[in-house]
């Protein structure tokens, strides 16, 4: 129930700042987009867009969703509830799925996605892959400027290896690079699907600790406390 309670918290803190509106938006002008392109362009563009925004959002919001729990204090009450670092992580991620799924879903389907069910699975992995990057990258900064530097090199890991693997360059090496595996997924591709998750899921438990780590730490500077 605690959980629960949590992801509607962080929905409903998501909604009162502008989240819901603010893709709605980018939703209509991303699908308009799509529908004035060629034919041929359109699965790999959409796929990019899905890629680059909503399945990337948690790495791009986490650092102001942060910043603004600890300038409300919201960090400090967490901090010495009975919530623990692995709730607060896991509701992260989920209220950010949510959106995340609705939104690509709602850019992949005008392209007639090769499989609708893998690419919501590349979306739901990639929600999950960034939020926990955003989450680690958050609890290490003061500012939203030391966000945006910090989180560069990361976003220029995560998004160009991907997009030379979507042109063509497509070793299966490259399928070991988490977010290739997600644009692949998020394409349609659902060849290989149990083992390319597998190989998610084994990213998400690699992040999850790092971040629960770095959380529990930012938690013990805000609250005093040994979570």
């Amino acid at each position: 129930m605690r959980i629960i309670n949590l992801i509607k918290g962080d929905i409903r803190f998501q909604f009162k700042y502008g989240f819901y509106l603010v893709y709605a938006v980018f939703t209509a002008v991303y699908i308009l987009l799509i529908f004035v392109m060629p034919l041929v362009w359109r699965e790999r563009a959409a796929a990019i867009m899905v890629f680059s925004d909503p399945a990337a959002m948690g790495l791009f919001f986490m650092g102001a969703i942060v910043l603004l729990e600890k300038s409300e204090r919201v960090l400090n009450s967490i901090a010495v509830s009975p919530v623990k670092t692995g709730e607060y992580i896991l509701s992260k991620v989920m209220s950010l799925l949510f959106i995340s799924v609705v939104v690509g879903i709602t850019i992949m389907l005008p392209t007639g996605t090769k499989s609708l069910f893998a690419s919501v699975v590349g979306i739901a992995f990639g929600s999950a892959f960034f939020t926990l990057c955003g989450l680690i990258v958050a609890a290490n900064i003061s500012s939203l400027n030391q966000f945006l530097t910090t989180s560069v090199p990361i976003e220029i890991i995560s998004f160009l290896p991907p997009i030379f693997y979507l042109f063509g360059y497509d070793s299966m090496l490259m399928l070991i690079h988490p977010g290739c595996i997600i644009i692949s997924l998020i394409s349609g591709n659902s060849k290989h699907l149990f083992l390319l998750s597998a190989i998610l899921s084994m990213w998400l438990v690699v992040l999850y600790f790092i971040a629960h780590k770095y959380i529990r730490k930012m938690f013990q500077n805000a609250g005093g406390v040994s979570l």
